[in-house]
């Protein structure tokens, strides 16, 4: 190809835990080169020459940006080539055109060209990326936890009376830490006691596994509060959903350009559903399950706590509004809430003079209560910042400023009685 420099090529890498294959087509789709290379860090630098010696690059698509081609990604990135990340090919195109290495590769470098594969891959080098290495380390810790305490149950159930009984009716907390004081005695031919010295030994797993959970969430905080400290004053957001939420985003945060782009990969845009005279939307079934899972927590909390979102439900469920419809509205709601303070954060209002302002005007929790119609439990949560709620915040403080202008008032008019009085 004689003029092959002037134009731009396009790269596919179809990638593996072992070997990388690459394949360049032209900016007009034809084929011109395809190379197998190994995942080392010299078989890295061979891709980028093999990249590079074909033209100017139009774009690098690469499967598995995640996972096999994480490593070669920050390479790519780091030689100033722009990557797309490129989803397999779908079950439909390999049956009729089939599957192999290189045909993956060449489907990867079409599918850029294309424009049918638009992703920015994430970064995978910044706080998030800690994020998402603590969570899966605690994510697997929790699964063995409910392993262990599963199996201490299920030993109990058919375990001697005389075991059982030291246990029965106990808490789980309690029972464990009573389970590995214990120090069973007698031989490897008694059941009872090969129960009880099995039932120490979980016991001790069950505490380890506690302290290795705990541990993992406070390096969560700690990241939480230097990177985000703002994500967790939205109400129904904790350590755990912001975390999450954060890792679906990515350390590279231009990724995602607008809210809409986040509610997709979240699982919650809305996508036509329309069928004859049946005209509707529903959320989208695809993106992150974890990141859609943490926006129904925050709606789940916030449909028992938000004096918002409760009322949102009322008038909505009048309206002939599905639990479920109503659910699917708030997701949309909730992602675009936090969206905005993931990319613009905003501080919750200051709350901590609330509580001093309604005990220098005498005023109860109760009395509060009654006039804002709220349970005195929930004033008192808002008051220690155990949950937030703008809107009542407002209406509080503008309320116990009413409080105070009456009360100035009626001080006004003693004193001038009083500077009247002969």
């Amino acid at each position: 190809m004689p003029d092959q420099e002037q134009h731009q090529v396009f790269v596919g890498i179809d990638t593996h835990a072992d070997t990388h294959h690459v394949a360049v087509i032209t900016d007009y789709g034809k084929p011109v080169k395809d190379h197998e290379f190994s995942t080392t860090s010299s078989g890295y630098r061979e891709i980028v020459e093999f990249i590079t010696g074909h033209g100017e690059i139009g774009g690098v698509g690469v499967e598995g940006t995640g996972t096999y081609g994480a490593e070669l990604t920050k390479v790519l990135l780091q030689a100033g080539m722009p990557v797309i990340e490129v989803n397999r090919p779908n079950r439909q195109q390999r049956r009729m055109h089939g599957k192999s290495d290189p045909l993956d590769a060449y489907q990867a470098a079409r599918s850029v060209l294309a424009g049918t594969s638009t992703a920015v891959p994430k970064a995978k080098d910044g706080p998030v990326e800690c994020l998402r290495v603590l969570r899966a380390g605690r994510a697997s810790a929790m699964k063995s936890r409910t392993a262990t305490i599963n199996q201490i149950r299920d030993l109990l159930v058919s375990a001697a009376d005389e075991l059982r009984a030291k246990y029965r009716g106990m808490p789980t907390a309690p029972m464990i830490a009573m389970m590995a004081r214990s120090r069973p005695s007698g031989h490897l031919a008694d059941p009872n006691y090969v129960t009880a010295r099995v039932l120490r030994t979980l016991a001790s797993r069950y505490q380890d596994l506690t302290t290795e959970i705990d541990d993992a969430t406070e390096s969560l905080r700690e990241i939480l509060d230097s990177y985000a400290p703002l994500l967790c004053d939205l109400p129904g957001v904790g350590t755990d959903v912001a975390s999450q939420l954060l890792v679906t985003v990515g350390d590279n945060k231009q990724r995602i350009n607008n809210e809409a782009q986040f509610a997709a990969p979240a699982g919650v845009a809305p996508v036509p559903a329309s069928s004859g005279k049946s005209t509707r939307h529903r959320l989208s079934g695809g993106g992150d399950r974890h990141a859609n899972s943490a926006l129904h927590h925050i709606v789940l909390v916030r449909m028992g706590s938000d004096s918002r979102t409760k009322d949102y439900v009322d008038k909505r469920t009048a309206e002939g509004k599905s639990k479920r419809e109503i659910m699917r509205c708030l997701k949309r709601y909730v992602a675009r809430e936090v969206y905005r303070q993931i990319t613009n954060p905003v501080p919750a209002p200051m709350i901590t003079d609330l509580r001093l302002q309604r005990r220098e005007l005498g005023i109860t929790l109760q009395q509060v209560a009654e006039h804002l119609h709220q349970w005195p439990s929930y004033l008192s949560r808002l008051e220690r910042g155990r949950t937030r709620n703008d809107s009542l915040t407002v209406r509080y403080r503008s309320w116990l400023g009413e409080q105070a202008s009456a009360v100035g008032q009626i001080e006004r008019h003693q004193l001038s009685r009083c500077a009247g009085t002969p």
